[in-house]
């Protein structure tokens, strides 16, 4: 609960970052149009994110047939989340990882490289695949599509703005706008300060993902134990993976945890462990 309202608090402070950013950089027609394209460019995102998260990754879709363990063990989480059975798919990669994907949990897929079912135990397996059925469970995606609409729509103003300078534009105290260097504030402090509510955002659902995926598989032990394991591995041997995707990982792909807290898709490792042995 205290994940969700954290989430809810920072929504409200990007909601906030939106609209002074609006009223200073573009006035009130800047920002309308500014919110428009952002929000045709997301909802194509999210419509498609499944397609579009699975091709990137290179993870290609299993049948029963052809990973009946993991089938199996999918299926069983599901049922115990009391959600639809998602598609699975594999990434052929060495490097442990997993992520979910989908609009909602009627069109959802969950993928794990073949390193991850290489080191991982089964209960440590099941940890990780409860983690990602909590995801679609909490509908997260649509989270992040929401922080990632305000998130660009700042970044459109702060464009438009930019270019409205450059090339003797309308006048910064028309329209209410903030004047010029109201204009040229925002320009800089906007796009950073939706940036990092938006990485707060995700890493609050992480820990809300693994609270829930704990307490849909019982194992909150195997699930810290599977995390500590997978940190060592990223770090070790980041994956070759697009920027944009790697907040959907369980565990950052690309750093292993290197990258300063603030600026960081993914929670501390140590505060995620430490959490989850809470709950025993």
């Amino acid at each position: 609960m205290t994940s969700m309202i954290k989430t809810g608090l920072l929504m409200a402070s990007m909601t906030a970052v939106f609209m002074v950013a609006g009223q200073l950089m573009g006035g009130n027609n800047g920002m309308v149009f500014a919110l428009i394209m952002a929000l045709g460019m997301n909802f194509f995102a999210y419509w498609f994110s499944d397609k579009m998260a699975l091709k990137m990754s290179g993870a290609k879709e299993v049948s029963p047939a052809d990973a009946p363990d993991l089938h199996a063990l999918v299926a069983r989480l599901a049922r115990q989340a009391e959600i639809p059975m998602p598609r699975v798919c594999i990434i052929h990669q060495d490097t442990p990882n997993a992520f979910a994907t989908g609009r909602n949990p009627s069109h959802a897929a969950v993928a794990v490289t073949t390193g991850l079912m290489k080191i991982l135990t089964p209960d440590e397996l099941e940890g990780v695949m409860a983690h990602e059925m909590a995801h679609i469970k909490n509908r997260d995606i649509l989270i992040s599509s929401i922080a990632a609409t305000m998130a660009g729509a700042i970044g459109y103003m702060a464009s438009m703005a930019q270019w409205s300078m450059i090339f003797g534009g309308r006048s910064n105290d028309d329209e209410g706008g903030g004047g010029l260097l109201g204009s040229l504030a925002m320009m800089i402090l906007a796009p950073l300060s939706a940036s990092l509510i938006q990485m707060a955002i995700s890493r609050s659902r992480e820990f809300q993902a693994d609270a829930t995926g704990a307490a849909i598989c019982g194992k909150p032990r195997s699930l810290a134990s599977a995390l500590q394991q997978l940190e060592i591995y990223n770090r070790r041997r980041p994956m070759d993976v697009n920027p944009a995707t790697a907040q959907m990982y369980i565990v950052n792909p690309l750093s292993g945890g290197q990258i300063a807290n603030l600026f960081s898709t993914h929670p501390p490792m140590q505060e995620r462990i430490k959490r989850l042995g809470a709950m025993q």
